[in-house]
C-alpha cells in the first residue's frame, strides 16, 4: 500500500526542489550575462550575422496594368554555397571575384538547395540596374532590377516559376534563387515581367 501522506509530502519536496532549480538556473544566466558584458560590452548580446534575399515579379499587360505579382519575402535560405564563396572573395583584394549583376527566369519548380549552381529551367537571362536601398541601416541593401518583354527576343508564352542571380549572361556563378507559384507570361500579347532583387546583410537568425 502506498502511504498518501508520505507521497505528498515528498511531491511536495520535489516540486520545492525543481522551484529552487529554476531560480538558480535564472540566476546564474542574468549573472553570467552581466559578466559578459562586464568584460565585453561592446560584443554582449550582438545577434548573428545573415544574408537575407527577397524577389518580387510584377506581372504586367500591353497596357501597363498589373495583372499579377509573387513576393517571396526576406528568405535566410536562399544563397548558395558557390553565392557565399564569390561574396568572400569580392571582399578582398587579393581574391576578388566578379560582381553580381544578372537576373534570369525559368520554369523549374524544383525546391532551392544551397548546392544549385544554375536555374532548373533557365528562359533568358538579362543584366539589371544595381542600386543600393535602405533596410534597416542606411544603404544595406543591394538592388537589382531588370524587365522582361517580347522586346528581349521571347515570344509564345512561358510559365514562369524560378529566378536567380548571376554574374555573367552566360554561366557563371548563381548567387541565389526562389520558386514561387507560376505567372503565366504572354509575350505575344505584350505582357512584360518586372523582376527586383533585393539582398540584405543584417542581424538576425
Amino acid at each position: 500500500m502506498i502511504d498518501k501522506e508520505k507521497l505528498n509530502d515528498l511531491l511536495l519536496r520535489l516540486g520545492s526542489d525543481v522551484s529552487s532549480l529554476l531560480i538558480n538556473a535564472r540566476n546564474i544566466g542574468n549573472d553570467y550575462n552581466q559578466l559578459v558584458m562586464m568584460l565585453n560590452p561592446k560584443g554582449a548580446h550582438r545577434e548573428p550575422m545573415s544574408i537575407y534575399d527577397r524577389v518580387l515579379l510584377e506581372h504586367f499587360d500591353r497596357d501597363g496594368n498589373l495583372i499579377g505579382m509573387r513576393d517571396s519575402g526576406w528568405s535566410p535560405n536562399g544563397i548558395t554555397n558557390v553565392g557565399f564563396a564569390e561574396v568572400a572573395g569580392l571582399l578582398l583584394t587579393d581574391v576578388g571575384g566578379t560582381p553580381f549583376d544578372y537576373i534570369a527566369i525559368g520554369e523549374g519548380t524544383t525546391a532551392f538547395s544551397p548546392t544549385q549552381t544554375a536555374l532548373v529551367s533557365e528562359v533568358i537571362r538579362k543584366s539589371g540596374t544595381g542600386t543600393r536601398v535602405t533596410g534597416v541601416v542606411t544603404n544595406d541593401t543591394a538592388q537589382l532590377v531588370t524587365t522582361f518583354s517580347s522586346a528581349n527576343g521571347l515570344s509564345g508564352s512561358d510559365a514562369i516559376t524560378e529566378s536567380g542571380v548571376f554574374n555573367a549572361s552566360s554561366g557563371g556563378t548563381m548567387l541565389c534563387r526562389q520558386v514561387f507559384d507560376v505567372l503565366n507570361i504572354n509575350w505575344d500579347a505584350g505582357d512584360s515581367l518586372q523582376v527586383t532583387w533585393r539582398i540584405r546583410i543584417q542581424q538576425g537568425s
